[in-house]
């Protein structure tokens, strides 16, 4: 966990000091060396970084035992079957393994523009270097666009031009954005996530099947930025033209009722999927495919984790009643 080793490397100077005085000190009896360990103990706390405090995302999540239940086998390099409000494991593979997680990415820009409080009808000015080398853009440069169709780009069409546009044109800028990503991050308890940039197509944007699972879940509480992933296309006006946008989503043309999802590619990080599901009589589960080896196979692989639950696995979703006795 990268964050938690750099808390661990600070404190280090802390544990160093306390050993000197322990050694130092030993020889003068008990009662002298007791109140002064606790009070060097204070003063380091006082000092030290300062993780998040604990609450309920912080809890180690419970992972369901499947010897009674018919194996799934998944040709993905990671995934996740989570039930965010259990914080059940229902199914994983290489679940807290960290890898790049390409434009998934873009769901913690967006949970952070929405945290900043933005005026979505105000126009901004796409520059050059919002558009040059994005891979993915339907944005041309010195055309006007307002942050509400930033947005949807960002969401809809996984355009990386979009989601610079939007951390550039923040109260932070690029660089203190991202910061802001990480300190959100730490916020919802994601500690095996790291951000450096806000469009994902950097490979140092990383995190683990079960993080993304419970960021893929945060962001579909919020009713903007789910109603803008369940959109299957878009339509919209830059101050030059119109643009027609289509969802990177295919599992929103499927079968299954889908909350919110978001796709993501680069070579290292191979095609991955986030979405959180409702099945018939279950919870809402997030899914998560890490590392497909094609476009559609990313998909392919959700569905067929939803098959398994819904049959074979269909036991372990059952939404649970608690009654007060």
């Amino acid at each position: 966990m990268r964050r938690s080793a750099n808390r661990l490397h600070a404190s280090a100077p802390f544990l160093l000091s306390v050993i000197v005085v322990a050694f130092v000190v030993g020889g003068y009896g008990s009662t002298l060396m007791e109140p002064l360990v606790t009070e060097v103990s204070l003063a380091a706390l006082d000092s030290s970084p300062r993780d998040v405090p604990l609450d309920a995302e912080d809890l180690l999540p419970r992972v369901l035992d499947l010897s009674d239940v018919p194996t799934h086998n998944m040709r993905a390099q990671a995934g996740i079957v989570f039930n965010p409000r259990t914080n059940e494991i229902v199914w994983g593979s290489n679940q807290f393994e960290i890898r790049p997680i390409a434009s998934i990415t873009k769901l913690m820009t967006a949970l952070v523009v929405l945290d900043q409080g933005a005026d979505f009808g105000l126009d901004v000015v796409v520059d050059r270097g919002d558009v040059r080398r994005a891979s993915v853009t339907y944005l041309r440069r010195r055309e006007r666009v307002t942050l509400e169709n930033l947005l949807h780009l960002t969401l809809i069409g996984s355009d990386n031009g979009a989601a610079r546009v939007l951390a550039r044109s923040s109260d932070f800028g690029t660089k203190r954005f991202v910061e802001e990503m990480n300190r959100k991050a730490d916020d919802l308890g994601l500690r095996d996530t790291e951000f450096v940039d806000p469009t994902g197509l950097h490979e140092g944007n990383v995190s683990t099947p079960y993080d993304v699972a419970r960021l893929i879940s945060h962001a579909v509480e919020q009713p903007k930025l789910a109603a803008i992933m369940r959109s299957r296309a878009y339509r919209m006006r830059t101050s030059q033209r119109n643009v027609r946008v289509r969802n990177t989503n295919r599992l929103l043309q499927g079968r299954y009722l889908i909350q919110g999802g978001k796709t993501g590619y680069i070579d290292e990080a191979g095609y991955c999927l986030a979405a959180v599901v409702k099945l018939q009589d279950s919870d809402p589960l997030a899914v998560v495919v890490l590392g497909a080896n094609t476009n559609s196979g990313r998909f392919r692989e959700v569905r067929r984790l939803m098959d398994w639950v819904s049959t074979d696995g269909s036991s372990l979703i059952e939404t649970r009643v608690q009654r007060a006795d």
